[in-house]
């Protein structure tokens, strides 16, 4: 049974991924795709990132044309939450488009954040991250669109919301589709493991008149619970048993209708300004329901911050969407994928063969290079050049980069957006990413490090507590002892209430890219060995946050677009 289903399932994915690259870079009618794709983004910096790589995107012809494509920022002040972004966006699209967003249909893609837990999005986006596929290179944009190419002809104008590092794969029987025609709220639900509820929002269903098992129902939920114990999933009946296994169905991505829409617009003119985190999932989902309660509003147990009003506005939700439908599309033959931490990113992209057969995933995908038989397999190149004479250990990632003669790469490691000179080696299991930065009206360059497992979120509540952090299994003050620095004179930017890996300020500020990997390599190796690597003594020492506020992302484009246009150039050569 299983192993029919991962057939279905690869020749679903297979023909959704045709069936977009017969429109990218196409004109498309508004009866087959989508009328409208909204990107939010956490800031007006981020938001113009994300607009000027989309541009180049329709200007190379990766994305269908003739749509809009539209790059929402979050208002400034206080963070709002995707639920806060859902609101702001549609009060956007109604101010431009009045009376005629009653006829579109919208694919909304939450996209900000700074993405912490997978650094090597956090300077361009996640929604920009590479996925080792098409040519030239898909990122999630291009994925997302593919993967949902059949909803925008199945369904009633209204709003698709998903987020941007997640994967979502389904097949349905050839005479089904998935339909999203009803009012209020319609939502994909999957199979998964009670473990994996704890973790996500889990369906509670009302009883079917004739329960069937297929690879497509629909059904109604009477209860949405967030992130629930798996104590709460069997006292609420979200428990489903099938072939003796149990199992709940979980959230992923979901529709609404145009009169929600108003609904909600009506909401967030009652709610506005906002002043906290609104969540899209488990602050509207829970609304809904026969069986919703205004209980939930009380539970701040998911909350990091305790915002002041975050009580008395989930309550308004409640209010306002008390009574709306959800719902509910079980998706039973389909797998969900989370790819926004830096052990998720290496584990779905090198070494989960699900992932690869289902998505038909590439070892090298628009690149340069000739690994050897024994590394095809278990790695991941995207957009970059390798000397023939690299070498690659399993369960590592490359992407944007240049990889000079005889450069070693360890196992389980990620190089993002690197030049790496002849005879280097980067050790195993090492997240390794350089930027560009404008300081002092001077191009620079960082390149910042970690292990894959480190905490960048992980706080203390000031410098002098800074051997609670530690890089690479060695505690920080140790770390810039090591590097020379006085611990106490170790500054960090941003808010020193809360001192992390994340703001920092331990890598210098490099005239060069390639001079940049060697300065921060030499500070991994002096960790390693546990030897002093003087830092240079007039350099200006920058931390990961910083580094984002002050990056150039011209210059980083510009690194992109010359690999770009080598790799066309030899892959265009070699095909003569």
């Amino acid at each position: 049974m299983a192993e029919r289903f991962n057939i279905h399932l690869q020749k679903s994915t297979k023909d959704k991924l045709e069936k977009f690259k017969q429109i990218r870079g196409k004109k498309v009618q508004s009866d087959v795709f989508w009328d409208l794709v909204v990107i939010t983004s956490v800031d007006e910096d981020q938001r113009s990132a994300y607009q000027i790589q989309i541009n180049e995107k329709l200007e190379r012809k990766e994305l269908p044309l003739g749509i809009n494509y539209h790059v929402f920022a979050d208002p400034p002040g206080c963070k709002i939450g995707n639920g806060g972004s859902t609101l702001h966006s549609l009060q956007c699209l109604h101010d431009k488009y009045g009376k005629s967003l009653s006829g579109f249909k919208v694919i909304l893609i939450h996209a900000g954040g700074f993405s912490q837990r997978l650094p090597s999005a956090s300077a361009l986006g996640k929604i920009l991250t590479a996925v080792p596929l098409g040519n030239p290179l898909y990122q999630m944009l291009e994925l997302k669109l593919a993967i949902y190419v059949d909803f925008p002809s199945n369904m009633k104008p209204g709003m698709l919301v998903t987020c941007a590092d997640d994967i979502e794969l389904y097949s349905v029987s050839d005479q089904e589709s998935v339909v999203f025609d009803k009012s209020g709220f319609t939502a994909l639900a999957h199979p998964s493991p009670l473990s994996v509820g704890t973790t996500h929002g889990v369906f509670v269903l009302e009883p079917a008149h004739m329960p069937r098992i297929c690879d497509m129902e629909y059904r109604t939920c009477s209860q949405f619970l967030h992130k629930p114990s798996i104590e709460k999933m069997f006292k609420c009946n979200a428990v489903c048993e099938r072939e003796g296994e149990e199992f709940v169905y979980t959230d992923s991505t979901y529709y609404f209708d145009y009169g929600t829409a108003m609904t909600l617009l009506t909401l967030f003119r009652e709610i506005s300004p906002l002043t906290c985190e609104i969540d899209a999932y488990g602050d509207f989902l829970q609304a809904l329901g026969r069986r919703a309660t205004v209980d939930y509003t009380e539970n701040t147990a998911n909350v990091t911050t305790k915002e002041i009003g975050l009580v008395e506005i989930r309550r308004k939700i409640f209010h306002r969407l008390k009574g709306t439908p959800l719902n509910v599309i079980l998706l039973n033959n389909s797998k969900f994928y989370h790819v926004g931490t830096t052990e998720e990113y290496l584990f779905h992209f090198s070494t989960d063969p699900c992932l690869r057969a289902e998505l038909g995933l590439l070892s090298a995908a628009f690149s340069v290079c000739d690994l050897e038989p024994s590394e095809r397999t278990r790695v991941c190149v995207s957009h970059s050049i390798l000397d023939p004479s690299v070498s690659m250990s399993q369960g590592s990632v490359v992407e944007y980069s240049r990889l000079d003669a005889r450069v070693k790469v360890g196992s389980r490691s990620i190089i993002s957006g690197c030049w790496i000179d002849t005879d280097l080696t980067v050790p195993s299991d090492t997240f390794i990413h350089s930027l560009s930065v404008n300081l002092d009206g001077k191009t620079g360059f960082v390149t910042v490090v970690f292990g894959v497992k480190d905490d960048l979120k992980k706080s203390v509540s000031s410098p002098a507590h800074m051997k609670a952090l530690s890089l690479f299994k060695v505690n920080l003050e140790d770390c810039v002892g090591l590097w020379g620095l006085f611990p106490e004179k170790v500054r960090f930017s941003g808010d020193t209430s809360m001192c992390s890996l994340w703001n920092a300020c331990i890598f210098p500020v490099c005239s060069n890219l390639k001079d940049s990997f060697v300065m921060s390599l030499g500070m991994l190796k002096a960790l390693d060995s546990g030897t002093s690597f003087a830092l240079p003594k007039k350099a200006t020492l920058t931390s990961l946050q910083e580094t984002l506020q002050n990056k150039n992302l011209e210059e980083m484009l510009k690194f992109r677009k010359e690999l770009y246009e080598d790799i066309l150039r030899v892959n265009s050569s070699h095909s003569v």
